[in-house]
């Protein structure tokens, strides 16, 4: 039976769970079912045609632009972000590929925050060879964006919690900066998710998420999405395609980026994957919570640690944006790094581990660790890594949901390694 459409919760959990019940569910079922066709049959043609000029909505034409099942799912995040449409992918870089790639044009520049995931990094260098200008500073202070603005900027990229320093950058000014010069500003959204911040309060125009991380939350889906708050006007944006102008203005960028980045670039995401990610966001909030509380003990363990030289972690007083993270988190979230003395003990320490996995992944229920520098930024060389500020013995830890007193012994003794 569908639930009213006026049912009166506050409680995001509450609002995650009954999503699917709120706008009717095939059968009476409680969650949306994952639908597998490819294609939709219409009764008449002129349906079909009015789908595919966009005069007919809620309504589907081939799976590679959505199906029933990744509509339930952008329904949730869209809630979530507090957004006016959100957009699903088939990953976390699909999404932000395609916001980047069919927004911006050859002659264009970017301003990004020096501190971002090495996936993102190396994107920024594909976008150079296709003409597209960009400049990465430190997102820290609002002044080092605003030096690097031209007259050809059209936008800012920035994470709520750099992947892996835990930098974060001037959230609430580089918002006043982008809304008084007109620049359409990104937040990848992906450490905190909108469990823990929400960017449209600092005026963000689109949010990012990898949802394979804190969304979904169990490391058992891949998917990205993209959130329009409705705050910037694409009437007055240059790049938007004369075919993309009709119906209501503020949807023009939506549906440019998803006629982009799905029907041409074909990152889209898959119903399995979808629905999995729509079960793990129903304890969203009771994970980070968990995975939060966890990581700040974890932070206080290592920052005693006579074997660890420094520990990053926003919910530290020693952060250097802590003051940030305090303004606008409610915590700290799950993502820590910290740096090992003796750079020949990394290996044999990351062995010894026994609760916390040796793997890629973040978000993740349970503990995840790698050493930063030889793996996921091996490709930035040196220099690259100097730059943002990643040395040899550096470890990024995913925190995860396991009883802390067993997460700590086991970092104890691992550190405890001798040569």
């Amino acid at each position: 039976m569908e639930m009213s459409k006026a049912m009166k919760v506050s409680g995001l959990t509450t609002k995650i769970v009954h999503s699917d019940r709120k706008f009717g569910v095939e059968h009476g079922a409680i969650r949306k079912p994952i639908h597998t066709a490819v294609q939709y049959d219409y009764p008449n043609i002129e349906d079909l045609i009015g789908v595919f000029q966009g005069r007919v909505s809620g309504s589907y034409n081939y799976s590679r632009m959505g199906t029933p099942t990744t509509a339930a799912l952008e329904t949730k995040i869209n809630m979530l972000e507090g957004g006016i449409g959100t957009h699903c992918f088939a990953t976390g870089m699909g999404s932000i590929s395609a916001v980047l790639l069919t927004l911006l044009r050859a002659g264009d520049h970017l301003i990004a925050s020096r501190h971002v995931f090495l996936g993102t990094n190396s994107l920024f260098g594909t976008m150079r060879h296709l003409g597209i200008e960009v400049t990465t500073v430190d997102a820290s202070d609002v002044k080092n964006i605003e030096a690097a603005i031209q007259s050809n900027t059209r936008m800012v990229f920035v994470e709520t919690i750099a992947n892996p320093g835990t930098e974060i950058p001037d959230l609430g000014r580089i918002g006043d900066l982008c809304e008084k010069k007109s620049l359409i500003y990104v937040v990848d959204n992906t450490i905190t998710s909108p469990a823990l911040f929400k960017p449209r309060h600092v005026k963000a125009s689109i949010v990012v998420n990898a949802m394979s991380k804190t969304l979904g939350g169990h490391g058992a889906a891949l998917g990205g999405s993209m959130t329009d708050t409705g705050l910037f006007n694409w009437e007055a944006y240059p790049n938007i395609a004369s075919d993309y102008r009709v119906g209501s203005p503020e949807k023009w960028g939506l549906v440019q980026v998803r006629k982009k980045g799905m029907r041409d670039m074909g990152a889209s995401l898959s119903s399995e994957h979808a629905h999995q990610i729509g079960i793990g966001l129903e304890t969203l909030s009771m994970r980070v919570e968990k995975c939060s509380s966890n990581a700040l003990a974890l932070a206080h363990f290592l920052s005693n640690h006579p074997n660890v030289s420094e520990v990053r972690y926003p919910g530290l007083e020693t952060h250097a944006q802590h003051h940030i993270a305090k303004q606008f988190f409610k915590s700290g979230s799950w993502l820590l790094s910290f740096e090992i003395k003796d750079v020949d003990l990394l290996i044999p320490a990351m062995n010894q581990m026994e609760v916390a996995s040796r793997a890629t992944g973040m978000g993740d229920t349970r503990t995840l660790v790698i050493p930063v520098a030889p793996t996921v930024f091996h490709e930035a060389g040196i220099e690259g890594r100097r730059e943002m500020n990643i040395p040899d013995g550096l470890i990024r830890v995913s925190v995860g949901i396991e009883d802390i007193e067993d997460l700590i012994s086991d970092f104890d003794q691992a550190l405890s390694v001798t040569k």
